[in-house]
């Protein structure tokens, strides 16, 4: 069985990986059938053979989950779609304070309607 796997390369702490299609029984350094592209998770950086990786898929090889994630979120010229998370974490102070004013701007978006039908009725 075929599988399209990472190959690690790279120093100590420091991993590079080459996407390749290989035999399922053969070492993880083992001689690939074909080199699809490379990736480096520390820089996000990837290019990836896209269209030879489907028509490998197409012909019975089975991606890893990994590849499977990098495939999925490839762009068309082969580079990774990284989109990085912008949430930003609160003390328990900043929370307490942004609900204090989120309470405060509804009471007095409750009031101002309360306002306007009051006027309308009179």
């Amino acid at each position: 069985m075929l599988k399209i796997r990472l190959k690690r390369l790279g120093a100590k702490k420091n991993p590079t990986y080459r996407v390749i299609v290989i035999n399922s029984t053969t070492k993880r350094e083992g001689r690939p059938i074909e080199e699809l592209g490379h990736y480096n998770p520390k820089t996000k950086e990837m290019k990836l053979n896209l269209a030879s990786a489907q028509e490998w898929v197409k012909k019975g090889a089975q991606p890893t989950e990994t590849v499977a994630y990098l495939m999925k979120n490839c762009n068309e010229d082969g580079t990774l779609n990284y989109k990085k998370n912008e949430t930003v974490k609160l003390s328990k102070k900043a929370q307490a304070k942004k609900a204090a004013e989120e309470a405060a701007a509804a009471k007095a978006a409750e009031e101002a309607t309360a306002a306007e039908t009051a006027e309308a009725q009179a």
